[in-house]
């Protein structure tokens, strides 16, 4: 069945989709003004994929050369940080000059604002040929969602003093 949209419910459906996108705008703003040039002389910001799935969002961090004992992961509600430091390797062989270096070498820091209700307890990370993959659960939106609430029946003391 079609039904007919007055002016008035047209104006609700295009002022909702007008604030989903200036909601969107916002989020995408925010976590552009939270993006952290380094400070530290040296210092560099690792390349970060974040992806979402039904029930999970995964954050895979490029950390080439970087052990896991270099690495820490900050989590809370809102935001995701990854940062350490990469040592530079001493050479062996005594090095003259270099012609050319272009790794990055230091510490690093990686801040993710996170949009989504996540568990941070159930959060795992894992590091395997220089890909750090951070797995964060998502927690089910139960806004608006109907609980049945037990009610537990018990002998009042006024019942229990007229019996005897």
């Amino acid at each position: 069945m079609v039904r007919n949209v007055g002016p008035a419910g047209l104006e609700r459906i295009e002022l909702k989709r007008l604030t989903e996108r200036v909601g969107r705008l916002f989020s995408v703003l925010q976590e552009a003004a939270h993006e952290q040039v380094p400070v530290i002389a040296g210092a560099w910001v690792p390349s970060v994929d974040v992806c979402e799935t039904a029930n999970a969002v995964c954050v895979r961090v490029e950390l080439p050369g970087v052990g896991a004992s270099q690495i820490k992961i900050g989590l809370n509600s809102s935001k995701l940080r990854v940062y350490g430091e990469k040592k530079k390797r001493n050479s062996r062989q005594r090095i003259v000059s270099h012609l050319c270096s272009e790794r990055s070498y230091g510490p690093f820091n990686r801040i993710v604002m996170l949009r989504w209700t996540i568990s941070v307890k159930d959060a795992t990370a894992e590091l395997s040929n220089g890909m750090l993959l951070i797995n964060l659960p998502k927690i089910r939106d139960r806004r608006g969602s109907e609980f049945k609430v037990p009610i537990v029946e018990t002998e009042s003391k006024e019942g229990a003093q007229r019996e005897k």
